[in-house]
């Protein structure tokens, strides 16, 4: 008898397990393929614009998707620096098998967790609750809840042109007979498609005409320390982390040893030959009948949307770092084999390519989340939960938030707690859920940063800030990870309090000023004045000010023996933590200062951001207030939706279909974001 058995080993099944087991329960993963767990079956990477913060919150909350992420990454980027810090989001090309290979290791080194290799036919139902599960194998398995975590094997079919067969993925079989059974009891199924593409083998790729896409500090070139005959690709970014735990010896090796990305791009020769196979397209031709996923068309879909369009850009990625296989991000097809290879050898640099495996597409059962409640426990069978694609979420970071969103909540529910329930405003997590849950889903749904109101009060950079007191409250985030935020916080608020008493004469700081071409000062001005204009970082103002820079010494040095170290007793931490020892003493390695560096750059990053968005976070608050009191505000029926040119064209094609009645139906129709509303509203005013 278990506490709780979590059906399928995917991102969301591997969070669910360690969630639930972190709060004391006996979890069984049941899994059809026990060595692919947390398997990257499209994209090898992590993160991106509004999924970045998706894997900070679960890192924030406790979950291990950010560590396993560190330990496996081969390039990390901080998108959108060009923009305001609200939607900075970090992204890692990640290692697929060392990826996997990780999260398997963080399960077993978890007592808790006992894994089953097998196919759940059938749940255990008893008095409207689950009560376990039926295998293919026979057996029996019975447990107080259960988690239902099937990604895309829920009657999966593979598309491949005009040839077509079972599977959840490539390679590997189906489930049948579950979906069937959940459909019985009521849940409303659906059905949604995905794809993959073309996997090419390196070695016959033309990198030289390529561009490169490098990472940030690539090759080791690190901000404010830096040896400039190191420095590479005139990257000067530091590069960053997901986990709020402190860097590892395994993370820093990383980093020193990026990969490099490359653009390649289509043309009008690559798209005609593509056009040869429309005729076998299983997509135009009506075999698939699940809808896909709107922002991550196919490359045939594509060419049809956007066919005034000479090119589209393609991102050439490494799957591993020992591998020379290579994802071609941009290519997903579905169109016969014979037509993606021609195709693929008409982009410059892909001329003598070799494909290792076809790209397909694959349709699967889906099941409609407005069955669930915030805690993802179905409203019709007490202790079921569910999480995941099955939800019709798309991405391997929406997966894991709903997989430990779910693990916790079931095992709050058998110890008597209080569900952990996120809102709209403490995260993205809240965002997706309460998005599913309230609006359900048409299409296959993924997170972006337009999706939140808040958008600025959910940075990347404040999740722990955001999230950790309140999962440390429930006992998923432990006394380490608590203890490291409420530190640095501490030096956080020592930090702000000395720049709002720290002020400048215009002697001491205009020759700076004058350089970074912004408007010289005239009187005594403050620092935290002067950090809100977009031109001035803290950072240039510590690298001109000796005396300011010193403070930050002083105050950094008050915690660097017991904060800034890289020991902690983090279960999964412990292998990459580093342990160089002299005589039983833990030696203080370059990498130690390293690792320390990066660090203090995380938290003066983090004191900037809050010093020079201020009074954005303050208007930003104020306009919230006004959502809330437009809430009942009624729409016209003949509203003509499509003259509001500022409104995304999704919104004004749902809008005009359903034709609201209310500002606040409008908000929850699926497609609707609340930057779409925020437009509306203003329109409705003037």
């Amino acid at each position: 008898m278990y506490d709780i058995i979590v059906v399928g080993g995917g991102h969301a099944g591997c969070e669910a397990a360690a969630a639930a087991e972190n709060l004391g329960c006996r979890v069984l993963l049941i899994s059809m393929h026990i060595d692919r767990l947390a398997y990257m079956s499209c994209n090898p990477a992590v993160g991106g614009v509004a999924k970045g913060q998706i894997v900070r919150e679960i890192d924030a909350l406790g979950g291990y998707m950010g560590l396993v992420t560190d330990a496996a990454t081969l390039q990390f980027r901080m998108l959108n620096r060009s923009k305001g810090p609200a939607v900075w989001s970090p992204r890692a090309q990640c290692d697929m098998l060392e990826f996997s290979a990780q999260w398997r290791q963080m399960l077993e080194r978890t007592a808790g967790v006992t894994f089953r290799q097998d196919t759940v036919t059938e749940l255990v139902i008893e008095n409207r609750r689950a009560a376990g599960v039926k295998t293919a194998t026979g057996q029996v398995l019975r447990a107080r809840a259960v988690i239902l975590t099937a990604g895309t094997f829920l009657n999966g079919r593979i598309h491949i042109g005009e040839v077509n067969f079972s599977g959840g993925r490539t390679g590997e079989q189906a489930s049948y007979r579950l979906s069937d059974q959940l459909n019985e009891y009521g849940f409303e199924r659906g059905r949604l498609k995905t794809g993959t593409p073309v996997r090419i083998d390196g070695r016959t790729i033309d990198f030289s005409v390529l561009t490169p896409q490098y990472g940030d500090g690539a090759g080791g070139s690190f901000r404010r320390y830096e040896d400039d005959t190191e420095k590479q690709h005139n990257n000067e970014f530091t590069p960053e982390k997901f986990s709020f735990l402190p860097a590892t010896e395994k993370w820093l090796y990383n980093i020193k040893h990026q990969q490099p990305c490359y653009l390649a791009y289509t043309s009008e020769e690559v798209h005609e030959e593509l056009r040869k196979g429309f005729e076998k397209s299983p997509m135009f031709q009506g075999r698939i009948q699940g809808t896909g996923p709107r922002y991550c068309p196919s490359i045939e879909d594509k060419i049809v949307r956007f066919a005034d369009k000479e090119r589209h850009q393609l991102f050439v990625e490494p799957v591993g770092r020992n591998s020379v296989e290579y994802y071609l991000n941009g290519f997903s097809s579905s169109l016969p084999e014979n037509v993606q290879i021609n195709a693929l050898r008409k982009i410059k640099g892909m001329e003598k390519a070799e494909i290792l495996r076809p790209g397909y597409a694959i349709e699967y059962d889906f099941f409609m989340p407005t069955g669930l409640r915030n805690t993802l426990e179905a409203k019709n069978i007490d202790g079921l939960y569910f999480a995941g694609q099955i939800n019709g979420t798309t991405g391997y970071e929406e997966a894991a938030a709903q997989g430990l969103i779910a693990g916790a909540n079931a095992a709050l529910a058998l110890k008597g707690g209080e569900p952990l329930i996120l809102g709209r405003n403490e995260a993205y997590i809240g965002v997706l859920i309460d998005d599913l849950i309230t609006k359900g889903v048409d299409e296959p749904y993924r997170m972006f940063t337009s999706r939140a109101e808040f958008r600025i009060l959910l940075r990347q950079d404040n999740a722990d800030e955001r999230l950790t007191p309140k999962s440390f409250a429930i006992g998923l985030a432990k006394n380490e990870r608590m203890s490291r935020f409420e530190k640095k916080y501490a030096i956080t608020q020592k930090i702000v309090d000395k720049i709002e008493k720290t002020k400048f004469q215009p002697q001491e700081i205009n020759n700076l000023l004058n350089t970074l071409k912004t408007v010289p000062i005239q009187q005594t001005t403050a620092l935290k004045v002067l950090l809100q204009r977009p031109q001035i970082s803290i950072f240039d103002v510590a690298k001109y000010s000796t005396q300011f820079q010193a403070t930050l010494d002083e105050l950094f040095l008050e915690e660097d023996s017991t904060f800034f170290n890289t020991q902690t007793s983090t279960k999964f931490y412990d292998d990459f933590a580093d342990k160089t020892t002299i005589n039983g003493n833990t030696k203080r390695t370059d990498a130690d200062k390293i690792k320390s560096e990066i660090f203090k750059d995380e938290i003066l990053s983090e004191v900037e951001i809050s010093i020079k968005y201020f009074n954005y976070i303050e208007k930003e608050k104020e306009n919230v207030a006004r959502l809330v009191k437009n809430e009942a505000l009624p729409l016209k029926s003949d509203l003509d939706y499509s003259r509001m040119k500022s409104l995304s064209s999704e919104a004004r094609e749902k809008l005009a279909k359903i034709k609201p009645a209310t500002l606040g139906q409008a908000a929850r129709i699926s497609g609707v974001s609340p930057s779409d509303i925020s437009m509306l509203l203003i329109y409705l005013q003037h």
